[in-house]
């Protein structure tokens, strides 16, 4: 008996359509069944994530993330990361979801789906204040710490890929990071500007202070590709939250200043 090959292919299709679908609705479906959601977050990055003095996890994208459980009514189960393995995190299913200043770029475009945007952050350059320093030009002879793996690094590499004798010192995470430059290891620094005051209360007497902003990225939340389920909820979730205030009163508290204009249109 002879196949028809037209009909062969037509099912084949059917098939693979079918699997399309039930991957994009897996991930939305597995957290409504277990009842819970695994969201990454980094601890260590104030004041997205920090522990506060009952040692208890705080900070902007710990709050997120709460409401983000409430609205899906499942539990919430915070799994810790650092800059570099947020991505490994998510596409090893170690996490459902990331939020953790994930800024969206291109680079991670290409291998990870992102929400829609809920907050932006700088990255910039900060030094002693004393410092003549305007630009990436100013950065010739000097060394400069930043973690490893994240929007600061590659702002940092590319602006100062054309400068001769700048040395970029990489840490794994961003405690490692500010310890180096509360300590007097470092002068430099490439980091978000909230990473500056915990510089300066991790040592008062370091007079650092941001010189000059490489780029601003928003961020959003860090989802797998195909999840396209999961996406157009949390999507709708985060437009929801950003027309009623709710993620603007969130940014307020912790960086005391309101999202940009464009984002709350």
């Amino acid at each position: 008996m002879k196949f028809n090959r037209r009909i062969l292919t037509a099912v084949t299709a059917l098939c693979l359509a079918g699997i399309s679908v039930a991957a994009s609705a897996d991930t939305l479906d597995t957290i409504k069944q277990r009842k819970k959601v695994l969201i990454a977050v980094d601890i260590g990055a104030p004041p997205y994530g920090f522990l506060d003095t009952s040692a208890k996890q705080a900070g902007s994208d710990v709050e997120a993330a709460r409401l983000l459980a409430k609205d899906l009514g499942v539990e919430l189960e915070i799994v810790p990361v650092s800059g570099p393995n947020r991505v490994p995190f998510l596409l090893t299913k170690k996490a459902d979801m990331v939020m953790a200043s994930f800024s969206i770029t291109d680079e991670r475009k290409k291998v990870i789906e992102f929400s829609e945007p809920y907050g932006v952050v700088p990255t910039v350059v900060a030094g002693p204040k004393g410092a003549a320093l305007k630009g990436f030009a100013d950065l010739a002879g000097k060394n400069v710490a930043v973690t490893r793996g994240t929007t600061s690094d590659q702002e940092l590499s590319r602006g100062a890929k054309e400068i001769s004798g700048v040395t970029i010192v990489r840490y794994e995470d961003d405690a490692t990071t500010n310890t180096a430059v509360a300590t007097g290891q470092q002068d430099y620094l490439a980091a978000a500007p909230s990473v500056i005051p915990a510089v300066k209360k991790a040592n008062p007497a370091r007079d650092i202070e941001i010189k000059f902003v490489m780029k601003s990225y928003p961020y959003g939340v860090g989802l797998r590709k195909d999840d396209s389920a999961l996406k157009a909820w949390v999507d709708n979730w985060v437009k929801t939250n950003m027309k009623n205030g709710t993620f603007n009163e969130v940014y307020k508290r912790h960086f005391g200043m309101s999202l940009p204009e464009e984002m709350l249109k």
